[in-house]
């Protein structure tokens, strides 16, 4: 174990527009569900409201995961790699990640140069 040190957000290393990716693991499984952006807004409301926040590049507005589609993501763990530009949400999944229905986002497998799908939506 190391020092202990309270989290700064500005260590964070933001792209241009403001944005650093977040990939989302489910806390049981270990699968990799999806990957969104957050600001620095989206970081701090996650951390304190334990409900992941992303930031929608499309919308242009904060996405609490699951405020519509009741497909929410409670927040276990969030860590940041060694290089401060991207983070894992370690997440307990209610329903699927992906906005197509399926459980994870990452359904689509290249195997000898064909793409194979490993996953159908969830009914």
């Amino acid at each position: 174990m190391t020092e202990q040190t309270p989290f700064d957000p500005a260590t964070l290393r933001f792209d241009a527009a403001g944005l650093i990716p977040a990939v989302a693991q489910d806390a049981t499984t270990g699968e990799v569900l999806m990957m969104a952006w957050m600001n620095a807004d989206a970081v701090a409301r996650t951390l304190e409201t334990r409900r992941v926040t992303y930031w929608s590049r499309s919308r242009q507005a904060f996405w609490v995961k699951g405020e519509t589609s009741g497909h929410v993501q409670e927040l276990v763990d969030f860590r940041v790699d060694c290089d401060r530009d991207c983070l894992l949400v370690t997440v307990y999944q209610t329903g699927p990640a992906c906005h197509t229905g399926r459980r994870s986002c990452f359904y689509t497998e290249v195997r000898d140069g064909v793409e194979v799908e490993l996953m159908a939506p969830e009914e």
